[in-house]
Parts: C-alpha cells; structure tokens; sequence
C-alpha cells in the first residue's frame, strides 16, 4: 500500500479550459468516452433484498433495470422491450410480481430475461422466443456497491479497481445499511463536484464547522495518479466524529481502530463515486452528468446494520452535519459554473492543496483525448 504523502502539484497545473465545464459536445464526448466504457456506481445491494426487487438506473442516456432474478443472481438489463422498443419501466423502484412485463403488447420476460411468452406470435413463421432476451449489461460488485457497464467488451471490475481491492475491508462496508439519502440538482458540471471533494483549500472559508473539527491542513494522499485519488484528514480531538456536536456515541463501525479512529478517509472512484469514510459510519455521494450545468447527486449515510434496525437509532448527527456541508460545497460549485462562462474566465494555477484537481484533470483528459 502506498505511503500517505502531503499535496503537492507540478509547476504549471492548471484548470480545465471553459469549454469542459459548459460546451455541449463535450457532454457527448465524455457520455460515449467514460461512461459509456466505465464502471458507473449504480447504487448499494441492500436495495435488492428479495427476488424481483428492482430499482432503475440511468447510464450515458440509457435506462437500465437493475435486478434480482428467482436465483438470487443481480442482473442489469436495458430498459427496451425486444418488440417494438418500449420502455418498460417508469417507476424508479418496486418489485416484479416474478416477471417484467412491458405494458404495451405484454411481451413477458422472466426475472434472467429470457422471453417467457409474447402474445400472438406463435402462427408468426420464424419466430423463436429464444432469440428475443432483454438485452443485459455487465455487473458487479463491490463492498455492497453495484457497478454497471455498458460498453460491449468491459474490464473486469476487479482488473479495473485493482487498487482499490481489500483497502477499505477494515470498515466491513458490505455490510454496512443506508439509513438516509437526500438526492441534490446541483447547477454545475460534475467534474466540479469531483474537483471540489478532492480539496481542503476552500475548508476554512467555507466549512468553519467542518474545520473546527478536522484541520483543513492535515490532509495526506495515497492514491494521487490514475482513475483513483485521495487519502485521509484527521480529526482534531481523539474520538470525537464529523456531526454537529463533533461527539458521537457510535462504536467504531468494522475492525476501525488505532489512527483509523482519529482520521476520515476521501477518496474519488472516477467517475461516479466519492466515498468518505469515517470512524462510526460511510457516506458516499453518487454522481449523474444532467447537462453540461447540471448534475444530480444522491448522497447516502451507511451505518452499522444492527444500530440501524435499533427503535431509537437517529442518524441525523452526521446527516445534518453533512447535509449543510454539501450545501456550502453546491452553493460555491455554482458559482464557479458561472465564472467559468465568463469571456474573462482563463484556467488559473493550482495551489500545493490541490494535487489531486490536477491528477483529476491528467486523468480525464486522457479519456478525452486532449
């Protein structure tokens, strides 16, 4: 595992031009060149629960049925029927009552997406339910995460996330329940809310309460090149949380102990995930490109499963906590969105603080072939 290292940036780095954070065709660009080939987070197993469960997904502009079949096995498929196309679909979650049916013709596939029966088409010369299945994604998983993706030939996740396999096991988050979600439509280009988590230059400024518990200085990396960044902060006092009071009366969630205790853990998972792990719960913020201003972000506090099925379990601590924090960090995204349509908007040095901003920027561009 590699060394925790203080930010640093080369001589030089600067921001992105305008045209990444506003331009349409880039937009285009970056739906067939990342997320069209990635592994975009979906959402968390725990949605699945029993055979039939569902929730949709949408990906690159395409929607996505994401399910758990008769046989335990989660699988995504495309949101299209095989007939003439429809969607299927609408409802943002549910359960299948133990098939999909596409409410136009009735074409019935099984929850593994095979063509159980498509009304008047037996007398149709040729025609074989075998040849017509939903057309599926790849799927995986990955500490209770759901990853999709999309492309024809995909990495293997466990290729894909070779840094990342076994460094957050201590945390046990596969095991982990989500107790609350807030969904945010934040008016800003997602690679700002990225860049954004990826600094404690603005913390002072903009997050006193969030500095008077975590020093926005104490920041080290080790993950600080490639499609994976971060590292930890610590807290100033021993024991103590991020919550609104900086005290919590939660147990250490997983194997956390020693420095873990002491530290919060940021990490990016390009392009769709941050994940911030703390000593009693994880947050992760999912992240969906609406418009090349827009993007909507789903932010989920998970804690240990046994305190969240307690009678009296109150998450809202940490929840208040971080909810005011994301909305300081949106109001601010906001506005550089703005400044960056400015004709007087040229891309500015980066500061030692934000070493990641630029291996972001290497990382993505890369993909965009600039």
């Amino acid at each position: 595992m590699e060394a925790f290292v203080k930010p640093r940036v080369a001589a030089g780095a600067r921001t992105l031009e305008a045209r990444f954070y506003n331009a349409r065709d880039v937009l285009e660009q970056e739906r067939e060149r990342i997320f069209a080939r990635e592994w975009i987070c979906v959402g968390r197993l725990e949605q699945l629960e029993r055979a039939g469960d569902y929730f949709l997904a949408e990906i690159a502009g395409e929607s996505l049925i994401v399910t758990r079949g008769k046989d335990d096995r989660v699988r995504v498929f495309y949101n299209v029927c095989r007939h003439r196309g429809t969607r299927i679909c609408t409802e943002p979650s549910g359960r299948f009552a133990g098939a999909i049916q596409c409410p136009y013709h009735a074409w019935t596939y099984a929850l593994n997406g095979t063509l159980q029966s498509a009304r008047m088409m037996g007398d149709v010369s040729g025609f074989d339910r075998a040849d017509f299945p939903l057309h599926e994604a790849a799927l995986a998983t990955f500490e209770g995460f759901v990853f999709v993706n999309i492309a024809q030939e995909p990495q293997q996740l466990e290729q894909a996330f070779a840094p990342l396999i076994g460094r957050f096991a201590r945390w046990h988050i596969a095991e982990l329940r989500t107790a609350r979600t807030i969904a945010y439509d934040v008016v800003c280009n997602w690679k700002l809310v990225f860049q954004n988590y990826s600094e404690c230059y603005h913390c002072p400024l903009l997050h006193p309460q969030l500095d008077e518990l975590s020093p926005s200085d104490s920041g080290r990396n080790d993950l600080t090149e490639g499609p994976f960044l971060g590292g930890y902060s610590e807290l100033r006092r021993h024991g103590t949380s991020l919550t609104k009071t900086g005290t919590t009366a939660r147990a250490p969630i997983g194997r956390i102990n020693g420095d873990d205790v002491n530290r919060v853990y940021y990490y990016t998972i390009f392009p769709s995930l941050l994940l911030s792990l703390h000593p009693d719960y994880v947050m992760a913020h999912y992240v969906q490109p609406i418009a090349p201003n827009r993007t909507k972000i789903v932010c989920a506090w998970l804690f240990d499963a046994a305190e969240v099925a307690a009678p009296r379990f109150d998450p809202s601590d940490a929840v208040d906590f971080w909810d005011l924090t994301n909305r300081q960090d949106w109001r601010i995204n906001e506005q550089t969105q703005l400044g960056t349509t400015s004709r007087a908007y040229t891309p500015g040095p980066y500061s030692d603080s934000e070493g990641l901003l630029a291996a972001f920027d290497r990382h993505y561009l890369a993909f965009m072939q600039e």
